[in-house]
């Protein structure tokens, strides 16, 4: 009982001294920057993409992509950025999300902003597929790109999906 009894003691003590430290050191300090290639670039072009400077963001992913072409997500709102610029851009918008979908077949944004692009290019058939894939990894993504084929348009605030490294 008494070794218990001590054991419980030093855990408690060393929680103490350690886990204040640990808190000091978090909270003082900011996290250190992502050094993998092109990160800096994809997180500047996130920016411009949610402030809808849609050809900012696509010159900043494609320079993220210079720097890493295996950057899925990069690809994913490459394939947004032009995708918002018009239908000149569809095309190469496709070969995006299909490039985001090969790199990380379970990146449940690329299903979605494929989707939606299928459904404004009036594919309705390709559109239905991701969302039967959108099941399996998003459901309210899923039930998002069912809405949009519904009402054949595209919903408002996507570029929320978006993420920074």
């Amino acid at each position: 009982m008494k070794i218990k009894a001590f054991i419980i003691s030093a855990s408690i003590v060393a929680m103490l001294a350690f886990g204040s430290h640990g808190f000091a050191a978090g909270s003082a300090s900011k996290p250190a920057s992502d050094k993998r290639p092109g990160v800096t670039d994809y997180n500047d072009a996130v920016k411009l993409m949610k402030q809808g400077k849609y050809d900012g963001a696509e010159r900043k992913f494609a320079a993220a992509l210079k720097k890493n072409p295996k950057m899925a997500e990069a690809h994913n709102n490459l394939g947004y950025s032009l995708r918002k610029q018009g239908a000149k851009n569809y095309k190469e918008a496709l070969s995006h999300y299909d490039r985001a979908i090969e790199l990380k077949p379970d990146l449940a944004e690329a299903y979605m902003y494929r989707g939606v692009l299928y459904m404004l290019m009036g594919q309705e058939a390709k559109a239905l597929e991701d969302h039967r894939q959108l099941t399996r990894l998003d459901r309210n993504l899923a039930d998002a790109l069912q809405a949009a084929i519904a009402s054949g348009e595209e919903p408002d605030g996507l570029d929320g999906l978006v993420k920074s490294w």
